[in-house]
């Protein structure tokens, strides 16, 4: 397997701060030495090794952009270079921390009781307690607000009862955040539902050719009840699960840089080092070039808008159609990039001595979640058109 050692064609370190490059440093030894000498095993198998949870904790990985609580108190930048080594690593690595991280304990930070996050968060953080935020249904993906699952009220208790599906972590997860319309409105609502609790099951999905090494299950709820004051008061709305989304898109905006590099870099090395016709590399060949130069050239202009992107929202500038933006450009680029990749390396594309299949495979999904790349196509033409076009 080639050593991978960065992709930075136009001086990208430059803008980064010591401590932006120590945390990418650190985050990036932690993918060869721990991770990618075991995702092959663990891909193949459908498993993931969960028994990394402890190591990534006590690096600070877990809600590593939150602040208190235990939380490392990062920056966005720094949060980001974080994401785009893990899923240089594997995109289900990426997921696992950023479902835990971006999604339920920012969830849970913004919209929580101060009850619930003192009980939750620092257990997130240390990786006693896991999270999953289920959302998505079955019937309703893109559309999230046609929700069915319902929560009514009954004295001092909700009683759920739905389906949530494609939810990452579904079945490791000692809590999940479940969005629920309350009773017969159209009033949504998020509530901390606990492992074990009765009428609450759990289901992993298998058979799947994407994100293998990623827990993905089914959550069911008939008639469970759970305490009132499991619904986390600050929410109001659809506008705070989207707002979740929004917030752990970021990562995916950066994590997809890194299976693209991750691809660019192994096709890179290994056309250096494959002779063909006059035993010269493939990589003194026009079309070969061709291709190296636009994996670069995309990589590159992914690198700069993310980081500005990031910069913005440390700063409060950050809009969301700017994450659409960064979501549906750099999950098309990453995906564009281990196709041409694949290409490169011919038949032994295929296989997992290299990465790049696998990178591939996993990019499909990663293409698809959290907002596919034509509803943000169409969050982006309702920015700038300012005519909605959803319906």
């Amino acid at each position: 397997m080639f050593e991978f050692k960065g992709v930075d064609f136009m001086d990208f370190d430059s803008l980064l701060s010591d401590e932006e490059l120590l945390v990418r440093r650190t985050a990036r030894q932690f993918v060869n030495d721990r991770f990618i000498p075991v995702i092959d095993k663990h891909f193949r198998d459908g498993t993931f090794p969960t028994e990394l949870s402890e190591t990534i904790a006590e690096l600070g990985f877990f809600g590593a952009n939150l602040h208190g609580y235990g939380c490392a108190g990062m920056s966005e930048v720094e949060n980001g270079l974080i994401m785009q080594e893990l899923e240089r690593g594997d995109s289900g690595l990426r997921s696992f921390i950023s479902v835990q991280s971006s999604l339920s304990m920012f969830c849970l930070h913004r919209y929580g009781s101060e009850a619930q996050k003192n009980k939750w968060l620092p257990e997130l953080q240390q990786a006693k307690k896991f999270a999953c935020f289920g959302l998505t249904e079955p019937n309703f993906g893109s559309n999230p607000s046609g929700m069915t699952t319902r929560a009514v009220r009954d004295g001092d208790s909700y009683v759920l009862n739905g389906e949530k599906t494609w939810i990452t972590n579904g079945t490791f997860a000692d809590v999940a955040i479940i969005w629920a319309k309350v009773a017969d409105t159209d009033d949504i609502r998020a509530f901390l539902v606990e492992k074990g609790t009765p009428g609450f099951t759990a289901t992993d999905l298998h058979n799947k050719l994407s994100m293998r090494a990623s827990i993905t299950s089914s959550l069911g709820f008939s008639d469970c009840r759970i305490p009132a004051a499991n619904a986390l008061p600050g929410v109001t709305g659809l506008k705070a699960a989207l707002s979740c989304l929004s917030n752990a898109r970021m990562g995916i905006g950066w994590g997809t840089i890194g299976a693209a590099m991750a691809c660019y870099d192994c096709a890179r090395q290994y056309t250096m080092m494959r002779t063909q016709f006059d035993n010269r590399p493939i990589a003194s060949h026009q079309l070969v070039q061709n291709e190296l130069a636009f994996m670069i050239t995309e990589i590159t202009k992914a690198q700069f808008m993310t980081l500005h992107a990031s910069r913005l929202k440390d700063k409060g500038k950050l809009h969301f159609s700017h994450v659409s933006m960064l979501k549906r450009n750099n999950a098309q680029m990453a995906i564009e990039i281990a196709r041409r990749a694949r290409d490169l390396l011919g038949a032994n594309g295929i296989t997992d001595e290299y990465p790049i299949f696998r990178h591939m495979c996993n990019l499909e999904t990663v293409k698809t979640y959290e907002g596919t790349h034509n509803i943000h196509t169409l969050v982006l033409g309702a920015r700038v058109t300012g005519v909605p076009a959803f319906v």
